[in-house]
């Protein structure tokens, strides 16, 4: 067993046996999106040996002796879950940022509900209005409006 995997491996075949259980787990665990795709060789089906195929994130099982009928069948098959599992990760880095800009916001219209006495309505209109007039992303703007109110904030508790 290897002490680390090429990064710049695709695929990647690992025989799962009982006595290299910790070091498969230790290479593969926790698995990345970045990681390979992984396709355990196993000698035989049981239950310890399936829990180390599926701690270790194998997309894929091939049964040893190898024969060459249904190896390119799960190589295909790892290679798209890895491919699906790779836009999955993409799309929900995308909305956790969407969802932090939306919470800024939030809390930039609050502030302007709470300091300026607007409706919620108002609020987001008077955001959404100095955005496109500075040409900055509304997110953008709702950090400037955080920020200066905790930097007045801050300066108020100390007075």
């Amino acid at each position: 067993m290897p002490d680390a995997i090429n990064p710049s491996a695709v695929v990647v075949l690992v025989s799962i046996e009982q006595e290299n259980r910790d070091k498969i787990l230790s290479l593969f665990r926790p698995v990345e999106p970045s990681d390979p795709a992984l396709i355990a060789v196993v000698t035989y089906e049981d239950p310890s040996t399936l829990q180390v195929v599926l701690e270790c994130g194998a997309l894929a099982v091939i049964e040893r002796p190898i024969r060459p009928f249904g190896l390119l069948t799960n190589l295909t098959i790892a290679r798209a879950l890895w491919l699906e599992r790779q836009n999955a990760s993409k799309r929900i880095r995308k909305l956790e940022r969407k969802l932090a800009g939306n919470n800024r916001i939030l809390r930039a219209k609050n502030i302007l509900m709470e300091t300026q006495g607007l409706s919620e309505q108002d609020a987001y209109e008077n955001i959404r209005r100095q955005a496109m007039a500075k040409r900055v992303p509304m997110d953008d703007l709702a950090s400037a409006i955080i920020n200066a109110h905790e930097l007045l904030t801050f300066k108020d508790m100390r007075d």
